[in-house]
C-alpha cells in the first residue's frame, strides 16, 4: 500500500495545474496559440502535427516564433530543460512501467521516479505552450494547458480496422503486431491519463473537437485546424 499512494502527491500536483477556474470557452474568432493532439495509435497524428506546422509557417509571413510539432521531440527537449541524462528517454513513452517498478527503481536510485518526470514534462509543455506557435502531441498536454485560453484540443480517432491497415502498411508490419500495438498504446494511453490525471482520454468534454479519420483525410483535417487556428471558431 505505501507503494501505490507515493503516487498520491504526483496526483495532487497535477491536478493543481489543470483545477477548473472557471474558465469562459474559447470566443467567437479566439486565435488559438498552442495545438494539443490526443490520439489513438494509427489515427494519423504525426503526419497531422508535421503538415499543420508545415501549413501554418507558409500562411503569409512566417510568425515568431515559427510553429513547431512536439512529439518524441518534447522527451529530448525535456531532458533537455531539466539537465537529465538522454539514457532517460525510455522511461518517458506513456503508461510504460507499473507502480511497483516503478518505485522500486526510484528507491534503488536507476532513475528519477515518474512522477518526478512527469513534474518536469508538465513544467516543460507549460512552457512551450506560453511561449506559443506549438503543436504538443500526448502525454495528457490537453490537460496541461487546459486553463490557456489560446490552446485549442483536439483528439483523433479511428476504427481498429482502418487504424490497423495504416499502420500496417506504413511500418511494414504483419496486421497481427499492428493490432498488438494498437491495443498496448491505447491501453497505456488510457491508464496514463487514468492514473496521473483522473480523466477519462475518451471523454469528449476534453477537447474542443475529435475528428474521425476513417471519414476525413489527414488533408483536410489539416486544412479544417489551420482555419481554425488562424481565424477561430
Amino acid at each position: 500500500m505505501n507503494v501505490i499512494s507515493n503516487f498520491d502527491p504526483c496526483v495532487s500536483f497535477l491536478n493543481s495545474q489543470i483545477k477548473p477556474s472557471g474558465r469562459e470557452p474559447a470566443r467567437p474568432g479566439q486565435k488559438f496559440r498552442t495545438v494539443t493532439l490526443s490520439r489513438q495509435t494509427g489515427s494519423g497524428a504525426n503526419s497531422v502535427a508535421n503538415l499543420l506546422v508545415a501549413k501554418l509557417n507558409s500562411n503569409g509571413r512566417t510568425p515568431a516564433p515559427a510553429w513547431a510539432a512536439f512529439d518524441r521531440d518534447l522527451v529530448e527537449k525535456v531532458l533537455a530543460d531539466h539537465q537529465l541524462p538522454s539514457r532517460l528517454a525510455k522511461y518517458f513513452p506513456e503508461d510504460r512501467l507499473t507502480q511497483i517498478q516503478d518505485a522500486m527503481d526510484g528507491v534503488l536510485g536507476l532513475r528519477p521516479e515518474s512522477c518526478t518526470l512527469l513534474e518536469q514534462t508538465t513544467e516543460t509543455i507549460l512552457r512551450l505552450a506560453k511561449l506559443g506557435n506549438v503543436i504538443l502531441v500526448g502525454r495528457g498536454a490537453n490537460l496541461v494547458t487546459r486553463e490557456l485560453p489560446d490552446a485549442l484540443h483536439v483528439r483523433l480517432v479511428g476504427s481498429v480496422e482502418t487504424r490497423v491497415r495504416r499502420l500496417a502498411e506504413k511500418r511494414g508490419m504483419t496486421r497481427g503486431f499492428a493490432l498488438a500495438m494498437i491495443e498496448r498504446e491505447d491501453l497505456g494511453r488510457r491508464r496514463y491519463l487514468k492514473r496521473y490525471f483522473e480523466a477519462n482520454i475518451d471523454d469528449p468534454l476534453l477537447y474542443h473537437l475529435t475528428l474521425n479519420t476513417d471519414l476525413v483525410t489527414v488533408e483536410e483535417t489539416v486544412e479544417m485546424l489551420a482555419r481554425i487556428v488562424v481565424k477561430g471558431f
